[in-house]
């Protein structure tokens, strides 16, 4: 496994296991069968509805608290100090912990200076090891970072080969944020698996596209949480720490980012519009 060090000293690692779109009731199986091939970062969310199984599977999995990584994050419908308050206490509660080791705000839409606060308060308390932010472009994400006490110490945001988010990534650097990718196979968009430059490069690696993309961006510094609910999908995406990219085939991927979100912009009306109907 490769680390990287937050801006609070605290170490996570560079590749985990993310639970979006995985029913409630698979939850628990795909963690523990995550966890038997050895991830030890697990990200999920109150949005996901599947914290009581997340927690479920790592109270039964034997293997100790301290060695996971465990990442929620706050919903836009429980913005506000009061609200966000009440919501990391029951996450806490549903996943059967004390604390979480990265709290972020899910969506920059609400009061999210509110539970911001809260966030910093479950910091201070002990109940979160790191707190930061997600979905949060350049403009927002500069405003949270001077304005917040405790400074994000993470901002997950759309990350793949065709959205490598080079300007974000510029600002999260300068002001000490790591970045971390959601989507890093942009749920097949872009015939995502079929690209050429991928599988022409993973070839000479006996690897897949999928464990070239992974490389591609664990060297690029971006920490990935990639999802499958398929056992060997997930073992397949753990196996990429054994090879090491060129710096030309590093460019030649580079070269397939088109700087453009291929899901959604946060600043299209339509989309918050679309955000406020689950607030």
């Amino acid at each position: 496994m490769e680390y990287t060090i937050l801006n609070n000293n605290v170490k996570m690692p560079m590749l985990g296991y993310g639970v979006y779109q995985v029913a409630p009731d698979e939850a628990e199986r795909c963690v523990l069968d995550a966890v038997s091939i050895g991830y030890r970062s697990i990200d999920t969310a109150q949005a996901y509805a599947n914290e009581e199984g997340v927690g479920n599977a790592i109270a039964k999995c034997g293997v100790p608290r301290g060695e996971f990584f465990l990442t929620t994050k706050v919903w836009i419908g429980n913005a506000g100090y009061e609200k966000a308050k009440e919501s990391i206490a029951e996450s806490l509660r549903k996943l059967q912990t004390d604390y979480v080791d990265l709290l972020l705000i899910h969506q920059p839409f609400g009061d999210y200076y509110g539970t911001y606060r809260a966030m910093e308060e479950a910091y201070r308390e002990g109940r979160a090891r790191a707190i930061g932010v997600s979905n949060f472009y350049p403009d927002r994400y500069i405003d949270i970072h001077h304005f917040a006490e405790i400074k994000p110490a993470v901002n997950q945001v759309e990350t793949h080969v065709f959205q490598q988010q080079k300007r974000a990534k510029e600002y999260m650097e300068k002001y000490g944020t790591q970045i971390e990718s959601w989507g890093p196979f942009a749920e097949g968009k872009n015939d995502y698996f079929q690209n050429p430059v991928l599988k022409e490069i993973g070839e000479g690696y006996h690897k897949s596209v999928a464990q070239t993309a992974l490389r591609f961006l664990l060297q690029s510094g971006v920490v990935v949480i990639p999802k499958s609910t398929h056992r060997e999908r997930m073992e397949e995406n753990f196996d990429v720490f054994d090879f090491q990219l060129t710096e030309g085939e590093m460019r030649r991927i580079e070269a397939l980012d088109g700087g453009k979100s291929l899901f959604f912009s946060h600043y299209e009306p339509e989309i918050v519009e679309w955000f406020m109907t689950m607030a």
